[in-house]
């Protein structure tokens, strides 16, 4: 039996009483205890006691259980899984970053004894700006949904600091799901742009809606279809007519880097996934960064504090921004990943994240022309770095997209991005990303048809996937409504 197919019990059922798996030390120098007794626990916390040795063999069967961009392929649609170099991994857990601590205090004369971190986040700053034509960047906020909500406070903050009564944002329905929500958050009422024909938002839909209640336009560029709008540039000056702004969705950067510039499109305001663009890990529900920029006129709204250089070589935090949004998140971001993006942008160069976008979007048009012969493809013609095929053709089998998932998994893949977007029926949303070599991606396809060949053949057998994991085939709803944490995995 495979292990697998072995049950693994929690780590709290293996506890055996009195085990353990380090011991105090009694040491001769009197320590003097700073908690405070009212904040101390009335009783021992109730964790489990098992030897090292428990301990690494539950926690490495737990990893071997994992499915990661390291084991297998991720062709997760929206979301860029690309390999994370490990040199970047490196750089962030050397000592002289990892055992910062940003409340270090100031030298006498005021400067801070965080030069090293400051520069870093100073140059990262520099270089985002380059690579995506903006005035300014904060490196604040810590997911790409946050660097939405983020955007869509400057957007705020600008408006009323020009005396604007404006309370509508305008999303494609080809966007990216969070956006509406982040909209929302920041008190905006939100306008759906329908597509036309050819999968882009309809600009004459656009004209229709906007007014002078039009705060913004939240676009993805290219959009969930992995479309790139030629229109980009006209739809920019029809929001900046009624004093506007453009608000970029960077999750799809990956499709650009080096070749097109959001600012120089007509953009006003950017986040970037640094997750998922710049090769720092994603998934598990983070560490993740989504650092927003915006072009020099609104670079006064930005977070407080911003890191200043000085002709010295010092660098000290700017706090005095009395037109700042405020802090979005707890000092200057999530330092971590930020280290890791930098490493990675410093070790491909300017010519090198060109040869990113070349790649990603080479690799995307190859998968969809094989799948072509076995699956619907959302919209005809070259796509950019991502593409929507369609399981409706199987559906005629009794076979759907989440089928089709499932049956990737028995196959040694992660599903793609299933039922997103929504203006597809049956959406499967696939990237393959740069980091994949053709001896991957011809293995995908060759699953995928099979999969499509079964569908007719047996559609039973697909109903019953995965049949090779721990857990099977899930009541999906009823697990997420009532979940059993205590069941075996």
């Amino acid at each position: 039996m495979a292990f697998q197919d072995k049950p693994m019990t929690l780590i709290f059922e293996k506890s055996v009483p009195g085990r353990r798996a380090t011991r105090n030390v009694d040491r001769d120098v009197e320590t003097p205890f700073t908690i405070r007794e009212d904040l101390l626990r009335d009783a021992p916390a109730e964790l489990p006691e098992l030897s090292e040795l428990d301990i690494a063999r539950h926690f490495t069967e737990l990893s071997r259980r994992n499915f990661g961009v390291d084991t297998g392929f991720y062709p997760l649609g929206s979301c860029t899984m690309k390999y994370n170099p490990k040199v970047c991994e490196q750089a962030a857990v050397m000592p002289g970053f990892a055992d910062l601590h940003p409340l270090l205090p100031q030298l006498p004369g005021g400067e801070m004894l965080v030069q090293g971190a400051l520069a870093v986040l100073h140059e990262m700053d520099l270089m985002l700006r380059a690579i995506c034509g903006m005035g300014g960047f904060t490196l604040q906020p810590l997911a790409g949904a946050h660097g939405e909500l983020t955007g869509a406070m400057i957007i705020a903050a600008y408006h009323r600091d020009r005396g604007n009564a404006k309370d509508v944002i305008l999303i494609p329905d080809s966007a990216h799901g969070t956006n509406p929500a982040s909209a929302a958050i920041a008190g905006y009422d939100v306008k759906t742009i329908p597509s036309d024909p050819h999968g882009l938002m309809d600009v004459d839909a656009l004209r229709e809606h906007l007014d002078d209640k039009v705060a913004g336009v939240m676009l993805t560029c290219p959009n969930t279809l992995g479309l790139f709008n030629p229109r980009v540039k006209d739809i920019a000056d029809l929001v900046h007519g009624v004093d506007g702004l453009m608000y970029y969705d960077g999750a799809n950067l990956n499709a650009l880097l080096g070749r097109c510039r959001p600012g120089d499109l007509g953009f006003d305001i950017v986040h970037l996934n640094l997750h998922k663009t710049f090769a720092a890990p994603h998934g598990g529900g983070g560490p993740g960064a989504g650092p927003v920029g915006v072009v020099e006129r609104l670079v006064d709204f930005l977070p407080t504090s911003v890191v200043v250089a000085h002709d010295d070589g010092t660098y000290t935090l700017d706090y005095d921004r009395p037109k700042s949004i405020g802090y979005v998140a707890p000092f200057y971001g999530n330092f971590g990943v930020i280290l890791k993006a930098y490493t990675y942008l410093l070790s491909v160069g300017r010519d090198g994240l060109a040869a990113v976008a070349d790649n990603a979007v080479l690799n995307a048009n190859y998968v969809a022309a094989k799948l072509r012969e076995h699956y619907d493809v959302a919209v005809d013609g070259l796509c950019m770095h991502e593409f929507v095929a369609s399981a409706s053709r199987q559906a005629a089998h009794g076979v759907r997209a989440i089928d089709v998932a499932k049956a990737l998994i028995d196959r040694g893949y992660h599903p793609p991005t299933v039922y997103f977007p929504l203006i597809v029926d049956e959406a499967m949303m696939i990237e393959p990303t740069e980091t994949e070599g053709k001896e991957t991606l011809d293995a995908f396809v060759a699953a995928m048809g099979e999969i499509a060949e079964l569908a007719k053949s047996d559609p039973e057998a697909l109903h019953a996937a995965p049949t090779d994991t721990p857990v099977g085939r899930l009541d999906e709803t009823t697990a997420n409504r009532k979940p059993d944490v205590a069941a075996p995995c």
